[in-house]
């Protein structure tokens, strides 16, 4: 059976909601990963319901604007996490809408906050959230981000470390949101994937460039230092039937860095479609080595 392919729209900044609809089906996407931040601010959604419907496309997931629990420069949102928790919360009947299967959210930096009590935060706020999903029959993946990024998007940077968050959270609709660029090096990353698959609600496709000049510094699949082989084919391993979700993000001066080789700068039709192409060479050559 082939891969369910769906498209992150912060992979195509310049685009509205309705041109990426009309962009990722072209590229033969199944799904979109829908963006609060490209919806009406007034709320009103019915245009945009009306366009998916024609589209053809499936909503795999949604990033409320707000993004991480905790307080960051880096993330849009309320300066207090009770702020932020209320705004992720108030986002899930607007994801449901939508038909999006699950809402990602990371938990955020430790900031000024000691630890323990940073922790039980998120996982208070976190249990609260997956509440509110339930009542929509909606799943919450919490996305774990990379070492490098501990002090200033999430104090979870291994599959481990969420793991044992979402057990503290206890609740069965909370899964991890998987993404190829924040993954840690090492064997040991294909094992833990291959133990913890059944949590995985999707795993997002880009790559680390090397050397990387920043976070917003993402290449197409295979074109970077990350063993994409060896993790898609330990999800196969284990029965994965989530989405796989292209997101690049590749700066061109709206986030940190005016790169000029940007990937933001490509067409987006050609973007998405070689993005799509050359994950499915990636996903061919995990699958011929997959223990199925």
């Amino acid at each position: 059976m082939a891969p369910r392919f769906s498209v992150v729209q912060f992979t195509t900044p310049g685009l509205s909601f309705a041109e990426d609809l009309e962009v990722f089906a072209a590229a033969g996407a199944d799904g979109v990963c829908i963006c609060e931040s490209k919806l009406s601010a007034d709320g009103d959604d019915a245009e945009a319901l009306a366009r998916l419907r024609r589209s053809g496309l499936r909503p795999s997931s949604f990033f409320p604007s707000c993004a991480t629990l905790l307080p960051t420069p880096h993330s849009p949102g309320a300066d207090t996490a009770a702020a932020r928790i209320d705004d992720i919360a108030t986002a899930i009947p607007r994801a449901a809408a939508f038909g999006a299967e699950w809402c990602n959210l990371t938990p955020g930096p430790y900031g000024e906050l000691e630890p323990d009590r940073a922790r039980a935060i998120v996982v208070d706020g976190i249990r609260r959230i997956a509440r509110v999903a339930a009542e929509h029959d909606m799943k919450i993946g919490v996305e774990l981000m990379h070492p490098t990024l501990f002090e200033d998007f999430s104090f979870i940077t291994t599959i481990p470390e969420v793991v044992a968050l979402i057990g503290e959270v206890g609740a069965p609709n909370v899964g991890i949101a998987l993404d190829a660029w924040h993954l840690s090096e090492g064997p040991e990353v294909a094992e833990q994937i291959t133990e913890h698959a059944d949590r995985v609600l999707a795993f997002h496709l880009d790559d680390r460039r090397d050397p990387t000049r920043s976070w917003c510094d993402r290449v197409l699949p295979g074109d970077g230092t990350v063993d994409l082989v060896s993790a898609i084919r330990a999800l196969e391993d284990a029965g994965f039937d989530g989405w796989y979700e292209f997101e690049v993000i590749s700066d061109d001066g709206r986030v940190e860095h005016d790169f000029p080789d940007s990937l933001w700068r490509m067409d987006p039709l050609e973007l998405i479609t070689t993005g799509r192409e050359k994950f499915l060479r990636i996903w061919e050559e995990a699958r011929a080595g997959a223990a199925i």
